[in-house]
């Protein structure tokens, strides 16, 4: 397969790579790679495919070669003999390009030592089977011995090679669930900035690959700096180096993330720069920032809320066919969250209610860690049966049967959280057994015997408890949620069915379109089939007998007609609302006010400029801008927009103003649709929007 002439050149050129390898290795500490060498070693992650694939090849091939039916196969020992020198060859290639690369700054630690040493391993060994395989000596276990610590070394030269590259825990990070921290424990930088940290950056700023001289694995770290000095000034981010850098236009060399890597968001940017401006502390709580502060605003939307923090369960899931036998259609089993062993029970209809209810749920009652049986004609015998549930947190028995003097029967329950008794017969007597259950933190007790007297002694006797109660007679209706709107999106092309709906059966919604407020007289009652095809504020307000009123809801509808090719920002957005950038204006979302975040605003200080291209001139009537007004929170509405046209960018004029009211201290929260008429004359394929801001009042 291959000439002798050229096997013994082959032979020849691996001895001698050896032996240059071995120089390099010995040398290491004196050696200097030259520049036009380096993009020689900069081509290692591209060759080492090559040995890889090839070598395993080979040395499964090798691992079998004393087998009887190949023993004799001249193709199949010439064909092994082939890739075996090709792949030790390859491999005697890469390693020295590796070892070219580990010259460059940047690499160092100990796992580039244990990818070098194994490396360098696997050529050794390749070229001692590639050279000596032929010899009396070399039998059938030297070939197995040989293939497999190849195999293996491959494994692990290749693990170690993807954490340099990648950062520890590359593989598994996906599906690698961390533990959520609470809003109220969470640190700024420990739970916030850090994670940004790790999945940005630390790739190329670990142990292993210092590039710049810079790691930020730590917080001492990160006060050191690199070889370019600190890498911020605590309270001065506009002069700290590591903003500098992630604000350098992406086709510079020094712009960080390199292009090529996953890059920082606008808010993953924001947080950076408000943390640096707090002084980069590593120890203050995100629940200690002032209310109003931008860092905590901004650091809320990357924790998770307390609630999202599962509980881990020591018991095993049950039997999946055992939860379908026993769910019916007066008695829902259910898991509390995706993959959670622990499960919700509810029990339904009192007419078909029996105690054996109950006792049929034994087969899972290690699952069980909610049982609602509220408005069931539960019996005090009843309980022994539910204290069987050993892992139970929560238990509803409102308006049930028992009359409180079987509650001692709860007592094994040690996980008890929850326990609601509303609506029941207990008096104070009935509940001495309290102080049996240790875990207990919340016991619900309105419309019961108890007095107001009766409940501030438990309140003082158990302070770990909330007690949430009141006495029979003492009711208020409570106030019915808002509708609902369920369409997909409030900006259309198309006319498109206004979609209100309320979760609670019987509510009655009413809705106006003209901006008044819905009442449940003069207002008309939403039925479906209502179709919106222009702008259109609709106001709606749930009604039901026994509740009061919802709070009025508000949904802005928006048509477009035209929708720009292109568009660009001449002004940027402050750095804590830049939502998508240019982006916002155009895609076809509104923006949205939840807690600590104004989510899909673009907010300025300065005017907000923007230029509109389109590839086919249009002849728009109006041009409506999104705004938010928070008063008290200082976000106000433009005093002015002004709205430009023409053939491009060079050639405008004016088409549209519109100028809004002054802002006033005591002006409500809105979301407005700012509508500002055009007159262009002809169609335009350029559109600039400026928008002036309000003065504070």
């Amino acid at each position: 397969m291959i000439k002798n002439t050229h096997k013994n050149i082959a032979n020849n050129l691996l001895a001698g790579l050896n032996i240059f390898i071995l120089f390099l290795l010995a040398a290491e500490s004196y050696v200097t790679i030259p520049q036009w060498l380096q993009p020689i070693g900069r081509m290692h992650a591209l060759v080492l495919h090559f040995p890889i694939v090839i070598l395993i090849l080979a040395m499964w091939m090798e691992f079998f070669r004393f087998r009887t039916e190949f023993a004799k196969e001249k193709f199949y020992a010439e064909f092994t003999s082939a890739l075996l020198l090709v792949g030790a060859l390859l491999s005697a290639v890469t390693v020295i390009m590796g070892l070219f690369l580990s010259h460059e700054p940047g690499y160092e630690g100990g796992t580039l030592q244990l990818h070098k040493w194994f490396g360098v391993s696997i050529t050794f060994i390749s070229s001692f089977i590639c050279l000596f395989r032929n010899s009396v000596r070399y039998g059938a276990k030297t070939a197995m011995a040989g293939a497999v610590a190849v195999v293996c070394g491959l494994m692990v030269t290749g693990h170690y090679g993807a954490v340099i590259t990648h950062g520890e825990n590359f593989i598994l990070e996906p599906v690698t669930s961390k533990k959520a921290v609470t809003f109220d424990k969470a640190l700024v930088y420990r739970d916030v900035v850090q994670p940004v940290l790790e999945s940005k950056c630390v790739s190329c700023h670990n142990a292993d690959k210092v590039k710049g001289g810079l790691m930020l694995t730590n917080e001492a770290s990160l006060l050191k700096g690199g070889k370019t000095g600190k890498l911020f000034v605590p309270g001065q981010p506009q002069v700290s180096l590591l903003l500098k850098r992630i604000h350098l236009p992406a086709e510079d060399n020094k712009h960080m993330p390199p292009t090529g890597k996953t890059q920082l968001t606008p808010a993953e940017i924001s947080l950076l720069r408000l943390w640096v401006k707090d002084k980069a502390t590593f120890t203050r709580k995100v629940s200690e920032l002032p209310e109003n502060d931008s860092l905590k605003m901004i650091a809320a939307g990357f924790l998770k809320p307390a609630e999202t923090v599962e509980e881990q369960y020591e018991f095993a899931a049950a039997d999946d066919k055992v939860i379908k036998k026993l769910n019916n259609n007066y008695r829902s089993i259910y898991p509390l969250s995706e993959g959670s062993p622990a499960l919700a029970v509810n029990i339904y209809n009192k007419e078909t209610y029996a105690p054996d209810v109950l006792t049929d749920l034994s087969p899972i009652k290690k699952q069980i860690t909610a049982l609602d049986l509220h408005k069931m004609p539960v019996k005090d015998a009843e309980l022994k049966t539910i204290a069987q549930f050993e892992n139970l947190r929560t238990l509803n028995l409102n308006f049930t049967d028992i009359t409180g003097s079987a509650l001692k029967d709860l007592s094994p329950l040690k996980h008890l959280r929850s326990l609601s008794v509303a609506g029941t017969a207990l008096n104070l007597q009935s509940l001495e057994p309290l102080n049996t259950f240790a875990g207990l933190n919340k016991l619900t007790i309105w419309n019961t015997n108890l007095t107001p007297a009766d409940i501030q002694h438990l309140k003082s006797k158990y302070k770990k408890v909330q007690f949430i109660g009141g006495f029979k007679g003492e009711w208020t209706p409570a106030r019915i949620t808002p509708p609902q709107v369920k369409n997909p999106q409030f900006v259309f092309t198309k006319p498109i069915p206004l979609l209100l709906h309320h979760p609670i059966k019987g509510t009655d919604i009413r809705y106006t379109t003209d901006g008044t407020d819905p009442d449940s007289i003069k207002s008309a009652a939403y039925k479906p089939g209502i179709i919106i095809s222009e702008n259109t504020t609709v106001k709606a307000k749930a009604f039901k007998a026994g509740w009061l009123s919802s709070d009025i809801v508000r949904y802005a509808f928006c048509k477009n007609t035209y929708k720009p090719d292109s568009i660009r920002l001449l002004t940027i957005p402050h750095d804590r609302h830049q939502a998508d950038l240019e982006k916002t204006l155009i895609d076809g979302e509104l923006g949205i006010v939840i807690k600590y975040e104004y989510a899909k605003w673009l907010g300025y200080k300065t005017d907000l400029q923007a230029l509109m291209y389109f590839n086919k001139p249009v002849k728009p009537n109006t041009l409506t801008l999104n705004c938010l007004k928070l008063t008290g929170n200082n976000v106000f509405l433009p005093s002015e927009i002004q709205v430009w046209g023409g053939d491009d960018d060079a050639h405008l004029k004016l088409i549209g103003t519109l100028k809004t009211a002054e802002p006033k201290k005591n002006d409500s929260t809105a979301i407005a649709g700012l509508v500002c008429k055009l007159t262009p004359g002809r169609p335009v394929s350029c559109i600039k929007l400026a928008a002036k801001p309000a003065k504070i009042p």
